[in-house]
């Protein structure tokens, strides 16, 4: 009898899936937003602006299809991550996808032994910041320049 959290497998980025890291992404900022040019940068190099500067991106699989991702991007500031980018097929979304794609970086990241991991988002994804602050992640003080338009909230973990 398999369990609910052995129906999707967690794997690490492999350059071939690329195009569905973009893809994904598109998907929801489509749906919820306007895609932003510093969304575009990012999701079409991920090996350069994520993997390359030490960052992790990883997806969630289901009977060979991929069905979510998440990256963990570095910040300019030393042992400070963002965690971004996450996003779940439409038709499986609360399902416990975005759950363990996040369960996977909080790992990621205690492994590495970092800093802080940081979000930014908007309060309109009212089931993603619930699941954020339901992994311990708090509300702090947005800078007045984002790298995002539509960030209206950000939330950080600190893990010192």
């Amino acid at each position: 009898m398999k369990s609910f959290m052995t129906k999707y497998e967690i794997i690490n980025f492999k350059n071939e899936y690329s195009k569905l890291f973009y893809d994904l992404n598109i998907e929801w900022l489509n749906e919820f937003f306007l895609v932003e040019d510093y969304d575009k940068k990012i999701l079409s190099n991920p090996q350069k602006y994520i993997i390359n500067k030490g960052g992790s991106i990883f997806f969630a699989k289901k009977g060979g299809r991929i069905i979510g991702v998440v990256a963990l991007m570095p910040t300019h500031e030393l042992g400070v991550y963002e965690l971004t980018k996450m996003g779940v097929k439409k038709a499986l979304r609360n399902k416990g996808v975005g759950k363990l794609l996040l369960k996977k970086c909080i790992e990621q990241v205690t492994e590495n032994e970092l800093k802080k991991v940081i979000i930014y988002s908007n309060r309109k994804l009212e089931n993603a910041i619930y699941l954020y602050k339901s992994f311990g992640f708090t509300e702090v003080e947005l800078e007045k320049k984002s790298n995002y338009k539509r960030a209206d909230i950000k939330l950080e973990l600190d893990l010192q």
